[in-house]
């Protein structure tokens, strides 16, 4: 099986959603015995070595975060790269304008088109004043995965909010896992701790991820404020950075930053907190809270879908109102004076992160490719007993993208519809 991966952040910025691509890329060459070529906008200075084979696209420095890049298209130096590898499965991971010259590439040469969602980007752009344009991005993205013969979704929670017209019966699930021999409560070390001045009678508040607005940072921060207020003993560990790691240093100059971790590094700075805070509301599965989880500590997190995947309210975990920084206060101050339920809050979340194993997770990717190419290989054998060529009928599928806004499709996150299980 030959695999045509295209990312808009495949490797030159760590976050989450790359992570993951990564590891899948990993499994399918080493464990599925598939060929993966990977397409996007690559970095003078990578975050990390990617996984597979790597095909530079051409792209621009986004003005307002110059962390990110965007690939301009398509262009026909790409297309014939990717023709050359011939893939049998061509795997969408943005809806951007690479994606969506991926996409009718895909049709013009009749491979199944396969999208995955990883991001609530509509929800990013109250974050940045610019609400007003929810409803076109919206319409586009609906174009977007309409177009695509089968869409994987991180839980069955997103899955029940997606209303796009003609998803029916294509969404399928690929959640992600969690390495539970990497993140794991015995690498908690009271070393490391006092090497970065927190006292061992000191409750240390992590905050993990990407130093970005859409995290929820600003409520983070309001959190802490209440929390500061009511105790003493309380420090805050940053895991992570990005552009708004300025505007949080000043913001709370008595954090700890240690900046990108990962590997060993990042599992012993995790399993040394005792509560992560995760007020973001922008998430499709919360690969960070899992993490956490599985090292073995207290979540107190926003009321978001994500959140009921991963988290039991009162078990193993704390779920608030996502903008309610009095309340976040309220819940930590709740785990922090009472240890024995935060230590067995936090055995319950260690406990529910087994169920979530990487290599089932990404054996269920490869299905749905072999899934797509054989509902592929039906419409190509219908179209041929029809008697109409099978690239008119390709081609027509090519439509909604082009023409989704002026169709008016539905809300991505609309009215829900129940899908059929995976």
């Amino acid at each position: 099986m030959r695999v045509a991966l295209f990312s808009g952040n495949y490797n030159y910025t760590l976050d989450g959603a790359n992570k993951a691509l990564n590891r899948l890329v990993d499994h399918l060459e080493r464990v599925e015995g598939a060929q993966v070529r990977v397409y996007s906008p690559t970095s003078p200075t990578p975050a990390f070595e990617p996984k597979g084979e790597l095909i530079s696209v051409p792209s621009v420095t986004i003005p307002t975060r110059r962390d990110y890049r965007l690939a301009v298209g398509l262009p026909a130096h790409i297309r014939r790269n990717v023709e050359d590898f011939a893939p049998d499965v061509i795997h969408l991971s943005a809806p951007d304008l690479l994606g969506q010259g991926a996409l009718k590439l895909a049709r013009r040469l009749g491979v199944p088109a396969v999208a995955s969602l990883h991001t609530l980007f509509e929800t990013y752009l109250d974050y940045y004043a610019l609400g007003w344009l929810r409803p076109v991005v919206e319409a586009r993205l609906n174009a977007f995965y309409a177009s695509c013969d089968l869409v994987m979704v991180p839980s069955q929670l997103i899955a029940d909010r997606l209303s796009v017209a003609g998803l029916e019966g294509r969404l399928r699930l690929w959640a992600r896992g969690v390495d539970g021999e990497l993140f794991n409560p015995a690498r908690r070390d009271l070393a490391w701790r006092r090497s970065r001045g927190f006292a061992d009678d000191e409750t240390v508040i992590v905050f993990f991820g990407r130093l970005v607005m859409e995290k929820g940072l600003g409520v983070f921060a309001e959190a802490l404020d209440w929390i500061s207020a009511a105790r003493e003993r309380v420090r805050v560990l940053v895991i992570g950075d990005g552009p708004a790691r300025a505007w949080m240093e000043e913001r709370m100059p008595d954090a700890v930053f240690t900046g990108f971790l990962t590997g060993a590094d990042l599992a012993r700075a995790l399993a040394s907190a005792d509560v992560m805070l995760n007020p973001s509301k922008t998430e499709t599965f919360g690969n960070v809270t899992l993490e956490a989880m599985a090292a073995g500590l207290a979540i107190v997190g926003a009321d978001e879908p994500y959140h009921h995947v991963l988290l039991r309210q009162g078990r193993t975990g704390l779920l608030v109102a996502s903008t309610d920084a009095e309340a976040y206060a309220r819940a930590v101050l709740e785990l922090i004076d009472n240890q024995d339920a935060r230590r067995a809050m936090g055995r319950a979340a260690r406990e529910a992160s087994a169920a979530y194993q990487w290599s089932q997770v990404l054996s269920g990717v490869a299905e749905v490719y072999q899934e797509a190419m054989t509902l592929q290989l039906t419409r190509s054998l219908a179209g041929g007993l029809a008697g109409e060529p099978t690239s008119h009928r390709l081609n027509q599928r090519v439509d909604p993208v082009d023409r989704g806004v002026e169709r008016g499709l539905p809300g991505p996150f609309g009215a829900v519809r129940k899908q059929p299980d995976a």
